[in-house]
């Protein structure tokens, strides 16, 4: 999995690119954790070219959420694929993890 980050407005959106599963969820933990240390506690997950994720990339996703409401912020995840919509689904995650359909929607109250 490749993450780019990038800024959008006053939010700093995350690109993850692949598969997000046990093998590469670490690395979206990381820039998570990367970007609220340098102060970014605004973030989306942007999930378009996210092919796959399987509960240790659910469970990164929450914990980005939870690192980044600490610090006052919040993450949102924008353009899921429809396997990560169903998985959001069926876990119920998408009630915590509401997902929007572009980044600029994401972003548009921020």
């Amino acid at each position: 999995m490749e993450i780019e980050r990038t800024a959008h407005g006053s939010a700093t959106v995350l690109r993850c690119q692949g598969r997000l599963t046990m093998t590469s969820a670490s690395r979206l933990r990381e820039a998570v954790d990367q970007a609220v240390q340098d102060g970014r506690h605004r973030l989306v997950a942007d999930l378009a070219e996210t092919e796959f994720v399987d509960s240790s990339g659910l469970g990164a996703l929450v914990s980005g959420l939870k690192r980044a409401r600490q610090c006052g912020g919040d993450l949102r995840i924008a353009a899921p694929v429809e396997q990560v919509r169903t998985v959001l689904s069926l876990t119920n995650l998408d009630r915590v993890l509401r997902p929007y359909p572009t980044v600029e929607d994401a972003t548009r109250d921020w």
